[in-house]
């Protein structure tokens, strides 16, 4: 579960605290820039330069039964003053945010749901009518020798435990004991059943706890697990004051983008990215394996499907998670959190509500300007930019950070295969021969650096002799990499998508013009010169006359008024080729939204 366990007074490494929650006892100075552009909380509360690093989150208020919030005085007491600026800012998207968590584990009864006998409503019960029974082997017991508990939290609670028998006769390891009574929505339920089949389908990868096996009895999950004795992430954090050099910041980031690299070529999105969701195996070892853990609210996810459940924890949830539309990139911003964290020693988006905080998220920019930032490279301040761009489709993925001057340039980087080549060559595939020669001009104008990720995605492919793919490339690269996450996710369905590759051959060139993102090129400053620069090969080499009716016909439009209005300034009235404006606007190809428009 997501909102499992928390080691006394800390959250309960293996669970990783609850949802929306963050503790932290030790305070923190925070660029004043920041506070002032994240900030909704009173006046006083700006007089200090100190704010806790991970202070305590209203929400933990809602989701206990005896709270104060649930009275009106408390609540009242319990929520800053804001100071607005005329005119009110709009209403956040996530308003309903802790309703939606609260009745997705039960702490809410929604309407005519199935009653909760009366006085049981914080604690679970038995709620009539769910199914309890996972299937899972009952023979805990007779296995494993329960020692001390390591941490106990809202929907459960963590021990250490002996095998008595079997593989693992004499070792240590990690047991998350999940009650049934604190089951009390189907979801939930669910969320237990899935946790269990991804981290059963998820193996093999040095920086993923290592499961063992799942019991159950009439009274508990058990989840058994690898036990890593290091500490948190975020304990690491906190003695080092929050803030890491450069190079820590790298070793730290290198293992979180491999393990998260991996789990999206799987198809799995892993929701709550954060400091308490990584261990160390070892305390002793200052450079010991990092280690990511709690898969509570993690889900299978297609592809080219969009998710729209809201779960996560509040400072590293992403600006699309808030809009309930996204996939995998929301764990990167989550990522991208964790790297201004390591590296400045503060939060980029802070505010003393919930709702401040997600406010921040959807319309603040982090700031750069603040120490440590202007002593920081450049590179870093790049790398942590590209993470945090609020438009999922501008954000580099897992893997490409890895592919990042800032990571690759002090270490010797193996980049894993990216599931995105796959979703952007599917979009190439099904463009008109227009659109393909527009893609291939601004191939042409790629740096080294932004080639260095294509040179290494071709290589994984093992093209044939004559330096060329095919659909048996593709599949041959993602059977290698397969796991029995990949099925779930159905991503071997995506290869239909790739058919036509089965008769023909795709050189480097067109690989390069099939699997670059014209949405990442145009986050980077250099946009309008490569921009530029593909218009003039395209104009040498592609561009030609052509009339509306033919334009929306490549562009798969039905001819019709409103069509002709908004491809009228795509085309130059002189010679009736492309304009630059027409140009781009190819390159992005023709979103729903614009088809909407159009029809």
């Amino acid at each position: 579960m997501g909102m499992c366990t928390s080691k006394p007074p800390k959250p309960n490494p293996y669970s990783g605290g609850e949802t929306l929650e963050l503790d932290a006892p030790e305070p923190f100075q925070t660029p004043a820039a920041n506070r002032r552009r994240n900030d909704d909380s009173d006046a006083s509360a700006k007089k200090s330069p100190f704010f806790p690093f991970y202070s305590p989150s209203p929400a933990r208020y809602f989701f206990s039964k005896k709270s104060p919030a649930r009275s009106s005085t408390a609540s009242a007491n319990s929520t800053p003053r804001r100071i607005f600026k005329r005119p009110f800012p709009p209403p956040s998207p996530a308003k309903h945010i802790k309703s939606l968590l609260l009745r997705r584990h039960g702490a809410v009864k929604p309407k005519n749901a199935t009653a909760i006998p009366e006085g049981e409503e914080g604690e679970g019960g038995d709620v009539e009518g769910l199914d309890k029974s996972f299937g899972f082997s009952k023979q805990f017991t007779s296995r494993y020798e329960v020692g001390e508990e390591v941490g106990r939290g809202h929907f459960g609670y963590t021990c250490s435990a002996v095998a008595k028998k079997g593989d693992l006769k004499g070792q240590r390891v990690a047991v998350k004991v999940i009650p049934k009574t604190k089951m009390t929505t189907a979801i939930a339920i669910e969320d237990v059943r899935r946790e269990v089949k991804i981290l059963r389908a998820l193996t093999g990868h040095k920086n993923l706890v290592q499961f063992y096996d799942a019991f159950e009895d009439h009274n508990n999950v058990y989840v058994v697990m690898e036990l890593c004795e290091g500490g948190e992430l975020l304990d690491r954090i906190l003695s080092r004051g929050g803030k890491y050099s450069e190079d820590e910041a790298k070793a730290v980031m290198l293992q979180i983008l491999n393990v998260v690299a991996f789990c999206h070529l799987q198809g799995v999105v892993h929701r709550d990215l954060k400091p308490e969701n990584f261990l160390f195996t070892s305390k002793d070892d200052e450079h010991s394996q990092l280690k990511a853990i709690d898969f509570g609210l993690s889900d299978f996810v297609k592809p080219d499907e969009r998710l729209n459940d809201i779960v996560g924890s509040a400072y590293y949830v992403a600006p699309e998670v808030l809009h309930r539309s996204y996939s995998t990139e929301a764990d990167v911003w989550s990522i991208g959190v964790i790297a201004y964290i390591l590296l400045c020693g503060s939060r980029p988006f802070w505010a003393r509500t919930e709702s401040g905080i997600f406010r921040a998220v959807l319309k603040a920019d982090p700031s750069f300007d603040e120490a440590p930032w202007p002593s920081l490279s450049l590179e870093a301040k790049d790398f942590v930019k590209r993470l945090l761009n609020k438009d999922p489709r501008k954000r580099m993925s897992a893997a490409q950070a890895l592919s990042h001057p800032w990571i690759r340039n002090s270490n010797d980087i193996k980049v894993p295969l990216d599931i995105l080549i796959f979703r952007l060559m599917k979009a190439y595939m099904r463009s008109s021969s227009l659109r393909k020669a527009a893609l291939r001009a601004l191939s042409k104008t790629l740096t080294a650096d932004e080639l260095f990720f294509l040179k290494e995605q071709f290589a994984l492919l093992e093209p044939n002799k004559n330096n060329s793919i095919t659909l048996d490339n593709i599949r041959t690269a993602l059977m290698k990499n397969a796991t029995d996450a990949m099925k779930e996710s159905r991503i071997p369905d995506f290869l239909s998508s790739l058919n036509a590759l089965q008769y023909r051959r795709m050189d480097f060139e067109e690989f390069c013009a099939a699997a670059l993102s014209v949405h990442q090129l145009e986050a980077l400053d250099r946009w309008e010169q490569h921009a530029r620069c593909a218009y003039e090969i395209f104009e040498k080499d592609g561009n030609r006359a052509i009339v509306i009716e033919e334009l929306a016909s490549e562009l798969g439009l039905s001819p019709s008024v409103p069509v002709h209005a908004v491809l009228h300034d795509w085309i130059r009235h002189t010679d009736g080729k492309l304009s630059f404006l027409g140009f781009v606007k190819l390159l992005h190809g023709v979103s729903s939204r614009t088809l909407g428009k159009a029809q």
